[in-house]
């Protein structure tokens, strides 16, 4: 059973998902802690009425990012978690924290990248962008983090059609009913055991016996392959 820490800035409606999906057993673990840059942030509250740890660190109240990811490193190793997942989480972690957990980071996007991802692209500025350009489908990506914004390797993604009469509101809304599906899938198969890291790509393996361990294997591109 693995150990989630959830990292969230906001509503907190991934995190709900999550936390249903490890209520209906289908995501073999639970969520052990609640971490927000945000003290008001409404994820805290789903949290609290969890019954799960809810632990609000403002960011500005740390002198820098590094003193800020040190702290946020030093609570979830306290609570001993396998896997963190970023819900909604507006602040960028820097290297060093990147690589305490590689790996064990994942995040959701609102859109299908490589395409309308990267810095200072997060929530209606996503959809507003896939709007703008014309693009007939968007979607959502779960991917696991790594030094570049939205940069890291692809795990699951949904598409969702751009209708012609959408809106901002109207396209945020289909995307985010199709994020609280994947996003436990995801989970669901890190705990599994089922992910791996093929140089830039996610491979999903196939269903097997249980196994004791969990989370992911990463290996190097051509690791493995004859010729």
């Amino acid at each position: 059973m693995i150990r989630i820490g959830v990292l969230a800035s906001g509503t907190g409606t991934n995190l709900h998902a999550i936390l249903d999906a490890c209520a209906r057993g289908e995501i073999s673990g639970r969520v052990v802690v609640v971490v927000s840059n945000n003290p008001k942030a409404r994820a805290l509250d789903r949290a609290r009425r969890a019954g799960i740890p809810a632990v609000a660190m403002h960011h500005r109240a740390f002198p820098d990012r590094d003193t800020f990811d040190a702290k946020l490193a030093e609570i979830l190793n306290s609570y001993e978690v396998d896997l963190v997942c970023m819900t909604g989480f507006m602040r960028i972690l820097g290297p060093w924290f990147v690589n305490q957990f590689a790996g064990r980071i994942m995040n959701i996007h609102p859109a299908l990248l490589p395409s309308f991802g990267g810095l200072g692209m997060y929530g209606d500025r996503v959809h507003k962008a896939v709007l703008d350009s014309g693009s007939k489908f968007s979607g959502c990506t779960v991917h696991f983090a790594n030094e570049a914004p939205d940069g890291g390797p692809i795990i699951l993604q949904a598409v969702v059609p751009v209708h012609d009469t959408d809106t901002i509101e109207t396209l945020a809304a289909r995307i985010a009913q199709e994020e609280h599906k994947l996003y436990p899938q995801a989970v669901r198969l890190f705990g599994e055991g089922r992910l791996q890291i093929v140089g830039r790509r996610v491979r999903v393996l196939p269903q097997g016996p249980p196994r004791e361990t969990v989370g992911i294997t990463e290996i190097s591109e051509g690791e493995g392959q004859l010729g």
